[in-house]
């Protein structure tokens, strides 16, 4: 994982924080919180203990196991066996019983594996497995903190729609009320108030919706950063420090190290696992060795007195078991064919991998490049547009504009807005989107 004392030290001053009052998170602690505690990165740090755990299980497989064994018969009725009388023809069988009521045996057995070929190669899988589950959760880790970068920027595009609308509205209502006044004079129409009147009631209308999208980002924030819903936060960065950030800038001119990249890593482990499946299936036609000791003891009594003393007879045994392979009518020889066909399969997409991460970061460099560049344009429209507006709102107090300039101005100022916030998440999206393709989260 990646830089894991400074995800602890973030998550422990958020919690700080938010124990003091408001969790106050930059865009950065929020990446860094959710690399510790979101639900995903939960389940995928379980996953990767797991896997430590199938290693270390794997591992004693090969070291000394003992058990130990024991039992207790109680005979209610003894066997009986008949048997010729070799004493005389009177009576010329004889019912003997051969045991006693009480039986007690215990024993003990060390079993080790000296050798055996497909638990060699088994150990080095289960190393491999190891490493790709630690790549794994590497990758989750990575999508929890692109999730909360794409959620942290909503939120704040959203409050920043909800302001820009909002600075229109002041406006409009300054002019509905001098047009109102004008109208109970006799100096202006009904139809100047309507006008009016709709576009205040569409802008509130909008600002609105605005507010509700922040709310519905916070909450979607929050869930990925693994915290509960009623829990406050307070964003601390600024919505164009980070747009005008000249490291985001520069991202668009940085090549991929596409041999770093996480998804290159992982095709690489599942390509060494296949090559260890190969060694495996052909370590079948390798001998298995074993070895055992056993220690047993035996008792028998008439009453159950086992407490109390009494003569046990042990037994003791060692001895090595060999299994080798000779005939399988071709069955080996299709499994090792099988795991050499999957091993080539594992090369073939790893090439495709390498392919598809260079394909698509020179798909998200010319988007991000792209899309900064519409977000410049309509950023300067909207600049145009307010300051349009501005300028026709003073005529109309002034008596210098009418009531159908001022709507249409205020009309063209919100198409300049949504433009703006549209291009604004879609250079926020291209943004987060090559960073990923860069595997920089």
């Amino acid at each position: 994982m990646r830089t894991p004392a400074t995800i602890i030290a973030a998550t422990a001053l958020a919690l700080t924080t938010a124990a003091q009052g408001p969790m106050q998170l930059s865009m950065k602690q929020a990446m860094d919180l959710a690399a510790q505690q979101s639900y995903q990165v939960q389940y995928g740090s379980l996953e990767a203990q797991k896997a430590a755990a199938r290693t270390k299980e794997f591992l004693a497989i090969g070291l000394p196991q003992i058990n130990a064994s024991g039992s207790l018969n109680n005979y209610l009725d003894v066997p009986t066996t008949v048997v010729p009388n070799f004493f005389g023809d009177d009576p010329p069988e004889l019912e003997v019983q051969f045991g006693v009521p009480w039986n007690a045996s215990g024993g003990v057995q060390l079993d080790q594996l000296i050798f055996d070929g497909s638990y060699l190669v088994g150990l080095k899988a289960s190393r491999e497995l190891k490493v790709q589950a630690e790549e794994d959760l590497e990758r989750t880790v990575a999508d929890a903190r692109a999730q909360a970068a794409r959620a942290y920027l909503g939120v704040l595009a959203a409050e920043e729609g909800a302001t820009l609308v909002s600075e229109s509205v002041p406006l409009l209502q300054k002019s509905l009320t001098e047009v109102s006044a004008m109208q109970e004079q006799g100096f202006m129409e009904d139809i100047d108030v309507d006008r009016l009147r709709i576009e205040l009631s569409s802008a509130q209308d909008r600002q609105r919706a605005f507010q509700d999208q922040a709310k519905v980002a916070r909450g979607y924030l929050l869930l990925v950063l693994g915290l509960s819903p009623d829990t406050p936060v307070q964003l601390t960065d600024d919505l164009q420090t980070l747009v005008d950030d000249p490291g985001e800038k520069a991202l668009v001119d940085q090549p991929l190290n596409v041999n770093e990249h996480i998804d290159m890593q992982i095709a690489n482990t599942y390509e060494r696992l296949q090559v260890l499946n190969v060694k495996n299936e052909r370590s079948a036609y390798l001998p298995k060795l074993r070895g055992f000791f056993n220690y047993s003891a035996q008792a028998q009594r008439q009453k159950f007195d086992f407490l109390e003393g009494g003569k046990w007879f042990p037994s003791s045994l060692w001895g090595l078991s060999l299994q080798v392979p000779i005939f399988s009518s071709g069955m080996r020889h299709y499994r090792v064919k099988q795991a050499q066909l999957g091993l080539d399969e594992a090369r073939v997409n790893l090439r495709s991998i390498e392919q598809q991460l260079l394909t698509e970061h020179l798909n998200k460099q010319v988007a991000a490049r792209s899309a900064r560049d519409s977000y410049a344009v309509q950023r300067e429209n909207m600049v145009l547009a307010k300051s349009v507006f501005e300028r026709t709102s003073v005529k109309f107090s002034n008596g210098l504009a009418s009531s159908f300039e001022l709507t249409q101005e205020q009309s063209n100022y919100l198409t300049a807005q949504l433009n703006y916030m549209q291009k604004l998440v879609d250079m926020l999206t291209a943004q987060i989107d090559l960073r990923k393709a860069l595997d920089l989260y």
